[in-house]
């Protein structure tokens, strides 16, 4: 999506040259560290984009604080970076954690499931997850069960729901993990049964391997393909021409993040090596573009004051199409931008 965003605008931001260095992290913090003391101390850059999982995330934070350097995370934004860690310089362009969630939450009490069980994997975006989900519900958590990341198998976990006797279940499990546990909540003959509700369980990077078997999925999300709006229908459909698939949330994030630079760039007349500069204009540009989410700017904290929907996931001619059902939270800000010191 970054990458799409950039080729659109002839291979620049704000009339300038890029060059996109590229590292992966493996999901893992000490080699995050290691690639952000590359990035700043090495090759200088003048912003880093990326910042995926949250606990990756995390262990970039102080060298990105000292050095000045602009960040912007496209997938994820922690609840320390969101509060009281907070920093002039770090952004997301994605949500804070808790947002997608938080509708979930919300959803759940206005449909009256008096009960609901909970599900994540172990780590900081896993419990900020829930804990987005129960600052809205306001019915009964039957269950509340964090497993390994990365675990495989949760037939045990499913079995031990079950018996839970719970209204509704909601999980948060991304990427590989969320692939498994669908197909395996499927295989249970669960799907259909209970109420599922999820974040960043079942999109736009799970839905090849998982096709159909998402079926009535109800997921709560800051985007999805059919959201109407000009911006987001010419993105799905130059991402599905240049790429031969439809595009991810993740993706549309980053997509939105170019075009921020773009304009944060054109802000500061190509001058991104005054990083305080450049981090005021990158502000600035989220009140001004046109975000394919429809409603964007950056809250006090930098993270996303923006919609968060509630999609269910239909079967239509063998795949699945998003359906829109409400907008649980509109103009939605975090529970932790309080916290923050920043204006």
């Amino acid at each position: 999506g970054f990458m799409l965003a950039i080729e659109q605008f002839g291979g620049k931001l704000g009339g300038q040259p890029v060059t996109v260095i590229k590292e992966d992290d493996q999901l893992k913090p000490e080699i995050g560290a290691q690639i952000m003391r590359k990035f700043v101390q090495r090759d200088n850059v003048d912003v880093v984009v990326g910042l995926g999982f949250s606990n990756v995330m995390m262990a970039s934070l102080a060298e990105l604080v000292r050095s000045g350097t602009p960040a912007i995370a496209t997938n994820g934004g922690p609840s320390p970076v969101a509060g009281g860690r907070c920093a002039a310089n770090i952004f997301s362009a994605a949500w804070q954690n808790d947002g997608p969630n938080e509708a979930a939450g919300q959803y759940a009490t206005e449909q009256g499931y008096k009960s609901v069980y909970l599900m994540a994997p172990n780590y900081q975006a896993g419990k900020d997850m829930l804990e987005g989900f129960k600052r809205y519900y306001k019915g009964t958590i039957a269950g509340e069960v964090y497993t390994q990341v990365g675990q495989t198998d949760y037939s045990a976990e499913i079995a031990q729901m079950q018996l839970a006797g719970a209204d509704a279940l909601f999980v948060f499990y991304p990427g590989g993990m969320g692939v498994n546990f669908v197909k395996q909540l499927s295989q249970a003959g669960l799907l259909g049964k209970i109420p599922f509700l999820s974040a960043f369980t079942v999109d736009g990077a799970t839905l090849p391997a998982l096709k159909t078997s998402a079926a009535g999925a109800i997921v709560g999300s800051l985007w999805e393909t059919t959201l109407d709006n000009p911006v987001n229908q010419e993105f799905v459909q130059a991402y599905q021409q240049k790429y031969g698939r439809e595009p991810s949330v993740y993706a549309a994030a980053a997509y939105d993040t170019a075009r921020i630079l773009d304009i944060a760039v054109t802000k500061v007349d190509g001058k991104a090596s005054d990083k305080k500069a450049f981090a005021a204009a990158i502000k600035a540009a989220g009140a001004e573009v046109k975000s394919v989410r429809g409603e964007f700017s950056f809250g006090n904290n930098n993270m996303p004051v923006q919609n968060y929907y509630a999609f269910e996931m239909t079967s239509q001619d063998g795949r699945i199409v998003p359906k829109l059902l409400s907008t649980p939270l509109k103009a939605h800000r975090d529970a932790y931008h309080s916290q923050c010191a920043l204006n």
